[in-house]
């Protein structure tokens, strides 16, 4: 058996117990055994505030346990670890037939039995030993002794848990004389016996004896407050195999962690981010939710790249609307949109006429607004390759301002002529998997763009061929603005082909439009579908096909 050497909790160790299935030592024989310990714990049992349950099983569900919890934080401004370390002439009152500070007492083989005392007791065994039992309580606990509800007694080995926390790894090495010291005493609330028992145990054992949603996320804070990594990341694991649910998804992304363990719950609250997203994955579908959503939970949805919405314009819209739903003061406002929610608009991916609008609303900082707006427009001015770069570089960041999402609408690029005559240029790129689910009769629309003050977009289909025979690729042209507006329009469509790369005109044609009405070609390259998805295509470069439309207005 290896030796249970945890220092804190290197990675690579948590991730060899999970992957053989088995701890890599158990020191469970050990625990709260004198032959094996050096020390003893004496934990004070302090009685919890009112309507506090007295553990997580006492709560129902997450949702019990949430309220609770939020109850003692919004009470306990300082929730800190009380540590008392008595000076050993007066722990000695407490303990007879002692020799050098030690207690021989129960030294047969078999594990100890943890030692409650009673209140009265408590205070009867201070009031013993003189004056110099009051010098040692913690200033900040100066309450009534008989505030204590029990003691319990463990016997524990100091390297064992210092080697798990570096809390008691502190404790129990300061270079004071207390660290030195045979008996040390922690004061708990008694919400929080379960769990602190618990995770005695876990560092001797490597595992838990609770398996409910409630008890192990009090494990989890006990781990956090003690700071014991090793079981932080342990509950972490055994609350990601459990079935997530949108509740148990934001508690767990409003868990307290310090910052220097919240690497271990990290896989924990990215488990919840993944989960809000896939399930507010279509924000239409659920806009009262999630419009109601805390501000961990819509940080959670709208940082998704999977995110199903018709434009970065419509997360944008969203965006003020939750802000302002959720901050009616516009400093509060402000401030949220500026360090929270704006980093996770992608406005390069916005159109120009929403970025107009930007510099224009009062719910952003004007500088942020003017720096958000110029940095999109040079991203829009770049190149494809440099787009393309940019975007990789932003792969593992939490902010991917330049990372496109799965939009229902896709972006165009626009290139914009007034005279000799007004007309546009625009370039529509798909990939390859989104054209494939085009197939059978799928269809994906572009983002608006305008020519002549009027709205317009593309339309890429998987339909028949006006025979009807075979599945083949259109792409079609619309005008956005319903009603008795006419306006004639030449069009062109092309594409860019293999081996040449350039793009090779397919279709040209002109129409009158009327509001609401599109016009294309059923079959734009003259194949059947299969040949136009095959893996020689002449249609798609390096995965991607494009696309391309000029539209003039007929004089």
């Amino acid at each position: 058996m290896r030796v249970n050497v945890d220092l804190f909790d290197p990675q690579s160790n948590m991730d060899s117990d999970f992957s053989s299935g088995l701890p890599d030592s158990d020191f469970g024989f050990a625990f709260n055994d004198s032959n094996f310990s050096d020390r003893v714990l004496r934990i004070e049992i302090m009685p919890d505030l009112p309507d506090s349950k007295s553990d997580g099983d006492a709560c129902s569900s997450i949702a019990d346990w949430a309220r609770n919890r939020k109850r003692r934080r919004e009470e306990i401004k300082k929730d800190t670890v009380d540590v008392l370390v008595q000076r050993e002439q007066i722990l000695q009152c407490n303990m007879p037939d002692t020799e050098d500070g030690v207690a021989y007492e129960n030294q047969d083989d078999e594990p100890d039995a943890m030692v409650e005392e009673s209140p009265a007791d408590v205070g009867l065994n201070l009031n013993q030993c003189g004056e110099e039992a009051t010098g040692s309580i913690d200033p900040a606990w100066s309450m009534d002794l008989s505030t204590v509800l029990r003691v319990k007694t463990v016997h524990i080995s100091s390297p064992i848990l210092a080697a798990k926390s570096p809390f008691f790894y502190k404790l129990f090495s300061n270079g004071m004389r207390e660290s030195e010291q045979r008996y040390v005493t922690l004061r708990i609330h008694a919400s929080e016996e379960a769990a602190l028992m618990e995770l005695l145990n876990f560092m001797y054992s490597s595992t838990l004896s609770t398996t409910t949603p409630t008890a192990l996320l009090d494990v989890l804070m006990a781990a956090d407050k003690f700071e014991v990594a090793s079981c932080m990341r342990y509950c972490s694991r055994l609350l990601r195999n459990l079935p997530m649910t949108c509740e148990s998804a934001l508690l767990y992304l409003d868990l307290p962690s310090s910052v220097l363990m919240a690497d271990a719950v990290q896989p924990l609250t990215d488990t919840a981010k993944q989960f809000l997203a896939a399930r507010y994955k279509d924000i239409s579908k659920f806009q009262e939710e999630v419009l109601n959503l805390p501000l961990a939970g819509i940080e959670a949805v709208l940082a998704s790249d999977d995110l199903q919405i018709a434009s970065e314009d419509a997360v944008y819209d969203f965006a003020l609307k939750w802000a302002r739903t959720h901050y009616p003061k516009l400093e509060e406002r402000r401030e949220i949109l500026g360090s929270r929610l704006g980093r996770l608009i992608r406005f390069p991916y916005m159109t120009c006429r929403k970025l107009k609008k930007v510099l224009t609303c009062n719910d952003f900082d004007p500088e942020l607004a003017s720096k958000v707006v110029l940095e999109s427009l040079f991203f829009k001015a770049e190149t494809p390759y440099r787009q393309r770069a940019l975007a990789a570089e932003e792969a593992n960041s939490t902010y991917r301002r330049f990372v496109e999402r799965a939009y229902k609408y896709r972006p165009v690029k626009v290139v914009e002529f007034e005279l000799p005559r007004q007309q546009c240029v625009v370039y529509l790129d798909l990939k390859r998997e989104e054209c494939a689910h085009l197939f059978p009769a799928g269809r994906i629309y572009s983002q608006a763009f305008h020519l002549g003050g009027q709205g317009f977009f593309l339309s890429a289909h998987c339909n028949m061929d006006q025979q009807s025979s075979f599945h083949c690729f259109g792409l079609f042209l619309g005008m956005q603005e319903k009603g008795s507006v006419s306006f004639a329009v030449d069009y062109e469509f092309a594409a860019r082909i293999k081996p040449t790369e350039e793009y090779v005109s397919k279709y040209k044609g002109n129409y009158t439009f009327t509001g609401g009405k599109a016009v294309g070609y059923r079959n734009l390259f003259g194949i059947p579908w299969t040949a136009f998805m095959a893996d020689d295509s002449i249609y798609f470069i390096n995965g991607n096909l494009h696309l391309r439309a000029e539209l003039t207005i007929r004089q």
